[in-house]
């Protein structure tokens, strides 16, 4: 696992640290973002159809950043405790976005008082060796959001910069 840092612009809340690890695997990856802290007062949205959503980054979402290396080019994902998704390729740096093709995505999210854990395996082209990014946001329950990574570019909270993909997955 892997400590996500919390942004420096973002107030200490009710999350006290997260983690997060990806694997690749033959058919995409599989991830897990745990959160630590009192889980009553973050906004953790209900459980939902699971199937592919846009804007769940406005609220509790946690998000890799897949690039392989050299390349220009990555993609987004956007995954909600909800157990809806989102995927999206650009072709560099804000430009370009469109749905990425997947072929399955599974979100399993299970949440007490103190934690949150959320699984995700996700099937797609996901090319290795790749640069990669994890990161979280977390919604509290008076509107206000953290924002977590493994790393940050200066200024504000920035998930698409490359500053962001600290880790290297190879398969």
């Amino acid at each position: 696992m892997h400590p996500l840092m919390l942004h420096v612009a973002c107030d200490l809340g009710p999350i006290r640290a997260v983690t997060a690890s990806v694997t690749a695997t033959d058919e995409g990856c599989e991830a897990e973002f745990v959160l630590d802290g009192h889980i009553p007062a973050i906004v953790v949205p209900p459980q939902a159809t699971p199937e592919r959503r846009d804007n769940l980054w406005q609220t509790t979402c946690f998000e890799i950043f897949w690039q392989p290396l050299g390349g220009k080019g990555y993609r987004e994902f956007n995954l909600s405790p909800s157990g809806q998704w989102a995927a999206y390729d650009f072709d560099s740096f804000r430009e370009g976005m469109r749905d990425a093709p997947v072929e399955a995505v599974a979100i399993t999210c299970s949440h007490d008082a103190a934690g949150l854990v959320l699984r995700a395996r996700i099937a797609a082209d996901l090319p290795a060796p790749a640069q990669v990014a994890l990161n979280a946001v977390i919604e509290h329950a008076d509107g206000s959001k953290q924002y977590w990574a493994l790393a940050f570019p200066p200024g504000k909270p920035e998930f698409h910069s490359e500053a962001n993909r600290a880790i290297i997955v190879e398969r």
